[in-house]
């Protein structure tokens, strides 16, 4: 039943033809302990822009794209990341024996390479992995029943079979290839379909199989490779595999988010509460569909919280025009952190407690004895400080026709020096709403200060009229010179005028014949 109070009635769409997700897949119940829990340090994070991300694009990244999105990654702090699928195309082949060229990585960055579970294309990803001294083999194989049924053909045992196969060829390649060891990857495509029981079982026979152990330990990545339910779900699949997984301390427990349902950022988070030590994703969440879930604003979530996010973000235009480039994909203006408009104010509320938190912000460092950048952030509306990601303070503040007395003066304060009365404030911001009415576009700050100008800086009249009033006056420096601003009453209406000049008495007596020129 709708109650009274809600007018939504039954649409027309077949919503019957889908099922809920817990008619889809059972998570056996568990004592959760993932919603009292918080995330205290960063986890392992591991981009996936190179193999994920490329077959994601219309146009895959050519070997150029490809070394400057490496050496992007690398730049930025990552130290492991999956470089391609080397069995998939000879692209990725050719990119894989490119960086085994020494020098190439660097020591402490492992590379990973991705295969199915294939007999050829295992032997072509260890051919294409020669000679790079830290290197994971990341096997996956679908796994949820409508996978088996639908695309392999394959029963539960069978699947369990195939992968077991698979596992013992990569320890011989493994084995017989000399040099460091291989570490090993598994990827229960579709995790979040399947029963858990079934990856359970799987995961604790190649655990034994690989010989796992704390010094050696093998990876399980658990993808909700198509979002179906909500993120609670999704942790408490993982904090199942987290509690009964054998030889726990020897496996790193991996999550890689979709984000089909929009909510890939809160799958990722949950899952570190519910035990997961590592997670694949993308710069900025480029993916097939509605893309991987997205490292940047993870990261930068976890450094709005206090948390050092272990990656350098500090330049984040330079990251973002890079992934463009890369990706012939543009981040959209409004994306977290990172978009051109995202620490950008319109509303005039909003630009109103900026500029006064920036204000506190600064007064506080002084107190401290500090530097800005080093004083504690707390400005409204402003999570984290933009310069911290190497924006400005320019463009935190922008008006147009919603924009308030506050946006206004922070601008001409910012831009010019101007210190604005807040009666005269609101007589400007009336001024301006017109303009930005008028033309429907935005003002810029040398707009407003043109506007300011021709509004208040008008030629003095000659001669004062008789019976006017001066109610306000205030004035301050600008670059040496002296700014007054004067409020006048002539014929019962109110007047400002501003002026500029050498002494403030001249600047005073300017501004009241400019109020005065105005009278109509």
């Amino acid at each position: 039943m709708t109650a009274d109070w809600n007018p939504q009635r039954p649409s027309p769409m077949p919503c019957h033809r889908y099922r809920p997700a817990c008619e889809r897949v059972h998570v056996p119940p568990i004592e959760r302990t993932w919603p009292s829990r918080r995330i205290r340090q960063a986890p392992l994070w591991v981009p996936v822009d190179l193999r994920d991300g490329n077959q994601a694009l219309a146009e895959p990244m050519d070997p150029e794209r490809k070394r400057r999105m490496f050496d992007l990654l690398v730049r930025t702090g990552f130290k492991e990341i999956e470089a391609g699928y080397p069995s998939s195309s000879q692209l990725d082949f050719d990119f894989l024996r490119l960086l085994a060229e020494p020098g190439t990585v660097p020591g402490d960055v492992t590379v990973v390479a991705f295969t199915a579970a294939r007999d050829d294309l295992i032997a072509r990803t260890f051919e294409a992995v020669e000679g790079l001294p830290r290197v994971v083999v990341h096997l996956y194989a679908a796994t949820a029943p409508v996978w088996r049924d639908v695309v392999l053909g394959l029963d539960r045992e069978e699947l369990r079979t195939l992968i077991r196969r698979s596992a013992e060829q990569i320890a011989r390649l493994s084995d017989a290839r000399g040099g460091p060891p291989v570490r090993y990857e598994f990827s229960p495509e579709v995790f979040n379909l399947t029963e858990p029981d079934y990856v359970l079982e799987i995961c604790d026979e190649l655990t034994a199989l690989w010989d796992a152990g704390p010094d050696h330990p093998v990876t399980y990545n658990l993808p909700a490779t198509v979002e179906i339910s909500t993120p609670n779900v999704y942790a408490d699949q993982i904090e199942y595999m987290h509690r009964h997984l054998d030889r726990r301390d020897s496996v790193i427990l991996s999550v890689h988010p979709h984000n089909d349902r929009g909510t890939g950022v809160a799958c990722a988070e949950l899952a570190l509460m519910a035990g997961a030590q590592r997670v694949e994703g993308c710069l900025f969440g480029n993916g097939e569909r509605t893309g991987n879930v997205d490292l940047v604003t993870l990261a930068l979530n976890l450094y709005a919280q206090g948390v050092d996010p272990m990656l350098d973000l500090s330049d984040i235009d330079g990251i973002r025009r890079t992934v463009e480039h890369c990706n012939r994909l543009p981040v959209p203006d409004r994306h977290p952190y990172a978009g051109d408009l995202v620490y950008t104010a319109f509303s005039g509320t909003h630009q109103d407690a900026i500029g006064k938190g920036l204000a506190h912000h600064a007064k506080r460092a002084a107190d401290l004895g500090v530097p800005p950048e080093q004083a504690p952030w707390d400005v409204p509306y402003l999570p984290i400080d933009p310069a911290d990601v190497g924006r400005g303070y320019q463009e935190v503040i922008r008006v147009n026709s919603q924009s308030g007395k506050g946006g206004i003066a922070y601008l001409l304060g910012t831009r010019y020096g101007l210190e604005l009365p807040r009666r005269l404030q609101i007589d400007f911001a009336a001024v301006v709403q017109r303009r930005a009415d008028g033309s429907g576009e935005e003002v810029t700050a040398e707009e407003l200060w043109a506007l300011f100008q021709e509004t208040y800086l008008v030629t003095p009249a000659e001669v004062v009229p008789a019976g006017v009033e001066v109610l306000y006056e205030a004035g301050h420096q600008v670059d040496g010179r002296h700014v007054a601003y004067t409020e006048i009453r002539a014929g019962g209406a109110l007047w400002w005028g501003a002026a500029m000049a050498g002494t403030p008495e001249e600047a005073a007596a300017q501004a009241v014949r400019a109020a005065a020129a105005r009278i109509r």
